[in-house]
């Protein structure tokens, strides 16, 4: 949620800052401004009328104690409590469409990224040489096959389209992957979570994704009462609101945790031709890295995440390229996005498999995250960043495509290996 404060004080700045990021607001931050008045014009009226209700009540036993008539107070009471019940009503329905004007403004980009959409992309760096063959290299699924790793087949039949079923030596290899990430992390001082795979409404809301992609969600109804839980879109969905509505001392921070969760997508996207497979799928585990900071901390915790990922990506032997994201397309909660891009050679480009953003503030104002200031007493909102350490759905078919050897056997790249007991080549069936 953006400041109210920087809205009125800046509001051109604040339009202009949305159209970079190809949103059109005008219109919602000029009735926000509206709205804003009028519920201070609102709640002042309100805080008057209940004023001056307390010093006329302490005039009725003064007047009885005289003898004096006390209908002209009750008659003045009666038309004050008349006057609260009105205000409070409209004071509520202003602040209901004044809350959901306000969630509805996606973060403002920072100042130094590039306005509009993926075209604007800067690549910034390169790490390694494209892969090249010596033979007509395999598609993913074919290896996967042919190797007994995935039943693509039979994994659709179990839930439908856009899901898949690890099998035998598959298995032991996405879980190596997740075990070298684990490791990685650990080793970085990283504190390992594993939230729950259900959430509530508000931790959607918190992480920015709610209200405005809420249809994108597995929801499930419970039975028993009107709570509407959804399968996690990402950890980051639950990470953001672990310390929400809390206040952390200022030597808590950082915070540093990373969550795996199986993630659960409804709109994976559309299907191309070139991305059948596992590239794109309605679930798919991913270990997830995540930062709580002091906000002069967050540019620091920004690029060291950057580097994680860049280097959980080195270590699989892999050549990839880090983008700095146009303000158009980083995602609606965050201020700034770099990716990290790796070749799959039969999409004939690069896919992003890590994506490392910092939100600001803008995730903590909407859960009321803070942390106190041990210099001054007082609190500030932390700033929240998140990054993909790493996702496997493109991962484990890069690995396979880009490790192949000319008889359909997959290389396994070394740093997994100790994960499934030292074996180095995975042959076909």
């Amino acid at each position: 949620m953006l400041d109210i404060k920087r809205i009125r004080e800046t509001p051109e700045e604040v339009k202009a800052g949305l159209r970079a990021k190809e949103m059109d607001c005008d219109a919602t931050v000029d009735r926000i401004l509206e709205l804003d008045t009028l519920r201070r014009q609102l709640i002042s009226q309100t805080e008057e009328a209940k004023s001056r209700q307390n010093k006329v009540s302490k005039e009725i036993p003064k007047r009885k104690k005289k003898g004096e008539d006390t209908a002209p107070i009750f008659a003045e009471m009666a038309k004050l409590k008349g006057e609260i019940a009105e205000s409070s009503n409209k004071l509520a329905e202003v602040e209901k469409e004044y809350r959901e004007k306000m969630l509805s403004l996606p973060n403002l980009p920072d100042p130094d990224l590039k306005p509009g959409g993926k075209e604007n992309n800067e690549p910034l760096r390169y790490y390694g040489e494209p892969h090249k063959f010596d033979f007509p290299p395999k598609h993913h699924v074919d290896l996967c096959n042919a190797l007994g790793l995935i039943d693509y087949e039979r994994g659709t039949k179990l839930a439908g389209s856009g899901f898949w079923m690890y099998t035998g030596m598959g298995s032991r290899l996405e879980w190596a992957l997740l075990n070298y990430f684990i490791d990685c992390h650990l080793a970085d001082g990283y504190e390992f979570i594993l939230p729950p795979h259900m959430l509530e409404y508000q931790c959607g809301e918190t992480a920015g994704q709610f209200p405005k992609f809420a249809d994108e969600v597995y929801k499930i109804a419970n039975p028993t009462d009107d709570r509407v839980h959804y399968m996690l879109p990402t950890a980051e969905a639950a990470l953001a609101s672990v310390y929400r509505d809390e206040i952390l001392p200022e030597s808590a921070l950082p915070k540093k945790f990373f969550a795996y969760t199986p993630c659960f997508r409804r709109e994976a996207g559309s299907h191309r031709a070139d991305e059948r497979g596992m590239v794109r799928g309605h679930q798919f585990n991913k270990v997830e890295m995540f930062q709580f900071t002091r906000p002069e901390d967050s540019d620091a915790a920004f690029d060291e995440l950057v580097a994680k990922a860049e280097n959980l990506v080195k270590g699989l032997g892999f050549h990839f390229r880090t983008v700095k994201l146009a303000a158009g397309d980083c995602s609606a909660s965050m201020a700034r996005t770099y990716d990290i891009e790796i070749q799959i050679p039969s999409m004939n480009g690069y896919k992003e498999v890590s994506s490392v953003s910092n939100a600001r503030d803008y995730q903590a104002r909407r859960g009321n995250i803070r942390f106190r200031r041990e210099a001054t007493g007082k609190t500030e909102l932390v700033h929240t960043l998140n990054g993909s350490g790493l996702a496997t759905s493109r991962i484990f078919p890069a690995m396979v495509e880009q490790n192949q050897l000319s008889d359909g056997s997959v290389v396994v790249p070394e740093v997994l290996r100790k994960y499934l007991g030292g074996i180095e080549v995975i042959h076909p069936l």
